[in-house]
């Protein structure tokens, strides 16, 4: 069963993502932001680098939470292995493309409390991109339709843009947990540059939108301070949850 949008603690829903090449950077980055973050996820780039898992059990013996990030994407049976295996990590969430029966089998195989969240449309993509994609459909039509899925699957959520989720909020079941990317805080410098996020948002209006936690990378990552990167984005959080 998911959990309440109302019980997520606020300093949770910071979840900064370890885009680093090696598992010391991303150890060295979050001694670095110490206090400032209790959520980090973990992705494509350093699985492809020594210590992947010895990272992520670095994490949670910190007490930090886990979201790893590597979008099965395969036949059910193996999707479901994959997730199975990694439901015995300690890892909070993971993340899935694909269609109801790969999205089926991976939650019937969760365990030990690690959600399954499905992408519904990568924020690196425009309408010209799905275009391209064969998908003739409008943003916001397509991201309710996989979440509508998603959930019918048993997957606890959905990985959202900031720009879709107040439809899902509208229209989705509140259960729904959605995690959103492509967030840009508008004070800081980092964000000057989207790089190659296409549809990005604000923390504020991200949370206000109904997003329930929010991927930050760039912005904290390439701070010259990024503790103090990380806590003017909590402060942020807060006074978004206040208002």
């Amino acid at each position: 069963m998911s959990e309440s949008r109302s019980s997520i603690a606020p300093r949770d829903r910071l979840i900064v993502a370890l885009d680093v090449p090696e598992a010391d950077d991303a150890r060295q980055l979050v001694e670095r932001i110490d206090d400032g973050a209790t959520f980090y996820k973990i992705g494509m780039e350093l699985c492809m680098a020594p210590g992947f898992f010895e990272l992520l059990g670095w994490l949670r013996r910190q007490d930090k939470k886990v979201f790893v990030d590597l979008k099965f994407f395969d036949i059910p049976e193996t999707v479901a292995r994959a997730v199975s295996r990694l439901s015995e990590q300690g890892a909070q969430f993971c993340t899935i493309h694909g269609n109801q029966s790969i999205m089926q089998a991976a939650a019937k195989a969760k365990s030990n409390g690690l959600k399954v969240l499905a992408v519904t449309a990568l924020t690196s993509l425009d309408r010209g991109d799905l275009n391209d994609l064969g998908f003739a459909c409008d943003v916001e039509a397509l991201v309710l339709s996989r979440a509508r899925r998603a959930l019918a699957a048993g997957c606890d959520g959905v990985v959202s843009s900031g720009l879709e989720v107040a439809k899902l909020r509208r229209e989705a079941p509140q259960e729904l947990i959605c995690v959103t990317p492509g967030i840009r805080p508008v004070d800081n410098d980092v964000a000057a540059g989207v790089g190659d996020q296409k549809r990005v948002m604000t923390p504020t209006l991200a949370l206000q939108a109904g997003a329930d936690y929010l991927v930050v990378g760039r912005p904290i990552r390439d701070a010259q301070d990024p503790r103090a990167a990380a806590l003017a984005i909590q402060t942020e959080i807060a006074g978004a949850l206040a208002s």
